[in-house]
């Protein structure tokens, strides 16, 4: 059993409110940052759309630790309350490198020198801003994947000054809050998962962006030909588009940069996936498939 108690988690959007409900679920003391108040005012929405995936994918299910769960988690916009008594720190905002760099600098200059720092960044190298902290031999990743409670994976990777002990520790944590420890012993943009997920996303919205097909045909092909559960165009909608546009633009290339600009379309009208209800497919209250938009094909 780790002496990890207090849990911050920074970002409260699609993934973040997913991270603070799996460390309060699991009986952790969570805190909630982000930068306004209105962010912080979707949380309880959050909630409630966790609460029917929870009970569906839960065989155990508890709905009164559900409810505890809500009421223990506290919410801030003020960083030095954020991080006042964290044991742990996991960053969950944007894929911005520089936006990354602001907010760890900030966060390393207010936490107490018993925090361990984790970046859940998708695909950035955690090194290249583990200076921030401070205190980079405190400071390593802890990916989660979208649907937590479901897909529970927690990869644990060092950075390059990583000490070895913080590592096993957030092994540990992982397991804790439900999360199957996934060891990833060299520094990687990407982890295991996303390694091998995001060229095979990246192959989808090229084929896509290049007129080649519509995503509800390149999502079937895939489905019956490999007889995998979804298609990429379902990934994206399960992953959010906000994230997917934002790792996107981080790439510098420009067939990846026009399928943001058709994302952020999607962003702009409140229809960026699973989580909005609509994304490149319709979904009923339980998260199911309903039916392909059609204003995403091409004519």
């Amino acid at each position: 059993m780790t002496d990890i108690t207090n849990v911050t988690v920074f970002g409260t959007g699609v993934l973040g409110s997913q991270i603070i409900m799996q460390a309060a679920y699991h009986g952790k003391t969570v805190t909630g940052y982000d930068i306004s108040d209105e962010l912080v005012a979707k949380l309880p929405e959050r909630w409630e759309w966790m609460r029917d995936y929870y009970r569906r994918d839960l065989p155990d299910f508890d709905e009164r630790r559900f409810d505890e769960a809500i009421a223990s988690i506290r919410t801030t916009t003020d960083i030095p309350e954020a991080v006042a008594d964290a044991d742990l720190v996991i960053e969950a905002v944007p894929e911005n490198l520089d936006l990354k760099k602001d907010v760890w600098t900030k966060i390393g200059q207010s936490a107490p020198e018993k925090t361990i720092f984790a970046t859940n960044t998708s695909t950035l190298r955690p090194s290249d801003f583990a200076a921030e902290t401070g205190r980079p031999e405190r400071f390593l990743a802890l990916h989660f994947a979208n649907l937590v409670w479901r897909y529970n994976t927690g990869e644990v990777m060092v950075a390059q000054q990583t000490d070895r002990k913080y590592f096993e520790i957030v092994l540990e944590f992982a397991a804790e809050i439900g999360l199957v420890p996934v060891p990833v012993l060299k520094e990687t943009p990407g982890y295991l998962l996303n390694g091998l997920l995001v060229p095979w996303l990246n192959a989808g919205a090229e084929l896509y962006v290049n007129g080649i097909a519509n995503p509800a045909d390149i999502d079937n092909v895939w489905r019956t030909a490999t007889g995998a559960p979804a298609g990429p165009f379902q990934v994206y909608d399960t992953v959010g588009f906000n994230v997917a546009a934002n790792i996107a633009r981080a790439s510098g290339d420009p067939t990846r940069i026009k399928f943001a600009d058709l994302l952020q379309k999607g962003i702009d009208a409140g229809k960026a996936g699973l989580g909005d209800g609509e994304g490149f497919y319709t979904y009923d209250s339980d998260g199911n498939v309903q039916e392909p938009v059609t204003s995403w094909n091409h004519t």
